[in-house]
């Protein structure tokens, strides 16, 4: 069964009416999903999530120059980079010879909005016809019922339980970024991640883990065994990343940036995943209450916004409770921040939550900020680099640099941009 979806985008010779071939019930039992690996350790919960319910899930691994110039053969050069990249890295995956392309199927979210990245599901499609597999299924996972599969759906359950993968991925992310700095012996906090992982892939194995009691218990556990983590506290110049959901958590996206701030003598903090949940979330209650809507829908998505709303706090709670760690502000405090700054229809891309990013971080300590954003991403453009004077008029102390990243930005220009801004945070200190 397929449906037929005719592209006219008129970019290129990949324009054409293509099959969209359905991932059907009889695909579920020996396919293999492959998706992209934006954050290693909240995907791998997630892939266990899938795994769970029956599916076949590999994460993809392969970076380097090779995506990138796979991703500018198949793709139109002014489409943004995250679309390159992982459409750059699927294609290479499946003509590594690693998988039988008869046997697999890839899959990519769609939020629905008036980003771009709602149409990647679409240039995914004409680069595998390019490249000659036609045959691939190409799986949409999405909240807004925009495509359906027979062989694939997103269940209520699924959902929970991602959102909880998501908080445990958080936490780590959170803590790591604070000790991984002043770490006695290197690689603690790696090591310590990896056990976590496992132990509670293994628990989401024997449907535990999620809870109540179950993740009181396992977050107040992490959050002590990172305390336990021997640490040499010297002075570190405090940056934050703020940008593009893709690039901003993607280390063969922003050239590890992360990596090489560490390299730098920083301490690095990045909001969490759940924060931009919570706000694609929280604009479907925005969109009813500006527009007008279905009040039943308004109920489900509020209902939704509670349960992150409980999540957000269990860690919070958890991270207060039993260290002496910064927890990361709550979403509602982020989104009192931005009053008077960016109207709450302002929600293309990352919206008004990254200025609001940018506000949280400045107010936290972390005013050493590193906008990292497609290049020629506009949304992102005006609410990163459009917004610095703004949120400079606040916080007059604020060090924020906007760094491009696409296939013709060199690393070198890029990590010399940052430099210069921690020299002047270095001066300033």
């Amino acid at each position: 069964m397929s449906d037929v979806v005719k592209n006219t985008c008129g970019a290129c010779d990949a324009c054409m009416t293509t099959e969209r071939v359905e991932f059907t019930k009889e695909m579920r039992k020996d396919y293999t999903i492959l998706i992209p690996d934006m954050l290693p350790v909240h995907f791998k919960l997630l892939k266990n999530i899938f795994t769970q319910k029956g599916y076949r899930v590999g994460l993809l691994k392969n970076t380097g120059r090779r995506v990138v110039d796979t991703g500018l053969k198949y793709v139109h050069n002014d489409t943004c980079y995250p679309a390159l990249l992982v459409i750059g890295q699927m294609i290479s995956a499946l003509q590594s010879g690693k998988y039988d392309v008869n046997k697999v199927a890839l899959m990519i979210t769609q939020t629905g909005g008036g980003c771009r990245a709602s149409n990647y599901i679409h240039l995914l499609r004409k680069a595998l016809v390019k490249a000659g597999m036609p045959q691939v299924p190409v799986i949409s996972l999405n909240l807004s019922g925009l495509e359906k599969n027979s062989g694939f759906s997103l269940t209520p359950e699924m959902l929970y339980q991602a959102l909880i993968g998501l908080t445990y991925g958080d936490l780590f992310m959170l803590l790591k970024n604070q000790v991984r700095s002043y770490e006695v012996n290197k690689g603690d906090a790696d090591a310590l991640i990896e056990k976590w992982v496992k132990e509670l892939s293994n628990q989401f194995k024997h449907k535990k883990g999620y809870t109540p009691k179950g993740m009181e218990k396992n977050l107040k556990a992490i959050v002590e065994d990172f305390g336990m983590i021997p640490l040499d506290k010297t002075d570190k110049i405090k940056v934050g990343i703020v940008g593009e959901i893709y690039v901003k958590y993607s280390s063969m996206a922003n050239n590890d940036l992360e990596k090489f701030l560490v390299e730098q003598n920083c301490e690095v903090m990045v909001p969490g995943v759940m924060g931009f949940m919570m706000f694609k979330i929280d604009n479907r209650i925005e969109d009813i209450n500006l527009y007008g809507g279905n009040p039943a829908k308004k109920k489900v998505v509020q209902a939704l916004m509670k349960y992150c709303e409980i999540l957000e706090g269990a860690l919070c709670d958890a991270v207060t409770k039993y260290s002496d760690f910064l927890p990361p502000s709550k979403y509602a405090h982020i989104k009192e921040l931005i009053k008077g700054v960016v109207g709450l229809g302002n929600k293309m891309g990352e919206g008004w939550l990254l200025t609001a990013e940018m506000l949280e971080l400045a107010e936290s300590g972390y005013g050493n900020i590193i906008c990292a954003q497609p290049f020629g991403c506009l949304p992102n453009h005006i609410v990163g680099k459009g917004m610095i004077r703004k949120v400079k008029e606040i916080y007059p102390r604020a060090n924020i640099v906007p760094i491009d990243y696409d296939p013709g930005a060199t690393k070198v220009n890029q990590e010399n941009r940052i430099k210069l801004m921690l020299a002047v945070a270095q001066e300033e200190a």
